[in-house]
């Protein structure tokens, strides 16, 4: 069988966040944290900066995990420096591409293969605009807060993905009639031999969707090391729980993917959220898988609390959702009692942070904005969380005060 393990024989030894080699995170300024997230939590989080980043929020640094702050969804596109970073595990390797190798194989398919970094990029290459949105992105907003990474909205971003299309590699062994899932893993790992490796799975009709990649670029450039280099699963629609970073194995199943991070790990209540895409082989009688995104929009033009002029200003923001595409961006100034439409910026594709803007006439003192997106098959936001232990699909409308004066 094809192990991270014997793979990463040949590659170059593993960095640093376990062997304390990778230079710790230059602090920056002060943060500025999402409204709502826990007391306290400004008194651990920092601004600080990884190589090839940006200033980013930092939660954790063992294993990373760095929040982008507001300002940098004031485009469609988030830049690879101003990317967020998400990791399960703290030991990530320094891979180098010359010996770089993806193994590919498994009980549910016809052969084997391992396909270098050169070979991968002979597939046909094909491109995709989508966003990259942790499953716990707000988790930090639950009423009553829940275990986990304190996200605000920041566990997110959008890019132009480029690689070869997951499908043209599994063609390259062909998959048995029985196979289910698709399961995979990444080159990072545990610092600890009790902690469960990071695997995860995919049922097979996802898995040969034509916009799953296997992406090396991003924005036009190299994958950052700390957004998966050189390699990593795009799954367009879904929540970066199925992204793997520094992909090395995919293993065709004839039976559903076991282990910690499959199930008990990100779950949620059977029939709650209105899920269209669903991981039946995964199910039981009480939970299921989390998959999709749920639709959702954030205001980036201003933060809560703003001071702005008396007068007509433009309000903005994006959204997004799995794929059905943005319907609608409406905008409300009295509470949710009347709604106006926002208008609609450029469409980047139906994967892509839809951008919209609204013109408001404030008066002096505080003015309210709350805005809800809808897509084209009725999905729209809530006005109130939707509870679940993990904090999981926060959709809730977002409400900003505008101080005018």
């Amino acid at each position: 069988m094809f192990t991270r393990r014997n793979l990463l024989q040949s590659a170059s030894a593993s960095v640093a966040l376990a062997g304390g080699l990778l230079p710790p995170a230059a602090n920056a300024a002060s943060v500025t944290l999402s409204p709502g997230v826990p007391a306290g939590l400004d008194s651990s989080a920092t601004m600080a900066t990884l190589p090839g980043k940006k200033p980013l929020i930092k939660l954790s640094y063992r294993p990373p995990n760095y929040e982008s702050p507001l300002e940098y969804f004031r485009t469609p596109i988030t830049a690879n420096d101003e990317f967020y970073v998400r990791y399960h595990l703290a030991d990530i390797p320094d891979i180098d591409t010359r010996t770089y190798k993806i193994a590919v194989g498994g009980e549910g398919a016809n052969g084997r293969a391992e396909i270098t970094f050169d070979e991968l990029k002979e597939f046909p290459a094909y491109e995709v605009v989508a966003v990259n949105q942790c499953s716990g992105n707000r988790r930090g907003l639950s009423q009553p807060h829940v275990p986990g990474v304190q996200w605000g909205y920041g566990a997110m971003g959008c890019a132009r993905w480029k690689g070869a299309r997951l499908r043209d590699v599994l063609d390259k062994v062909g998959l048995k009639t029985q196979a289910i899932e698709i399961a995979f893993d990444g080159a990072d790992g545990p610092v600890f031999d009790k902690t469960p490796d990071f695997i995860k799975s995919l049922p097979v009709w996802k898995a040969t969707d034509e916009s799953t990649l296997i992406a090396y670029e991003m924005n036009g450039g190299t994958l950052p090391h700390f957004n998966g280099y050189p390699a990593r699963l795009i799954v367009p629609g879904w929540t970066g729980t199925y992204w793997m970073k520094h992909l090395v194995t995919i293993n065709a199943l004839t039976r559903p993917q076991g282990g910690f991070w499959m199930k008990p790990a990100y779950r949620i209540p059977l029939g709650e959220f209105p899920v269209v895409a669903r991981f039946t082989t995964q199910e039981d009688a009480t939970s299921t898988p989390i998959t999709e995104m749920v639709v959702n929009s954030l205001i980036t033009s201003h933060a809560d609390g703003a001071k702005v002029r008396v007068g007509k200003i433009t309000v903005g923001g994006l959204a997004w959702d799995a794929g059905y595409g943005i319907r609608t961006v409406e905008a409300s100034t009295d509470g949710g009692g009347t709604w106006s439409a926002a208008t609609l910026g450029e469409d980047l594709g139906r994967y892509a942070f839809r951008p919209w803007s609204f013109d408001l006439t404030t008066k002096h003192g505080k003015n309210t904005i709350v805005v809800k997106a809808t897509n084209r098959i009725g999905q729209t936001q809530t006005a109130t969380l939707l509870f679940n232990g993990a904090g999981y699909h926060n959709n809730v409308m977002q409400s900003v005060t505008l101080n005018a004066g």
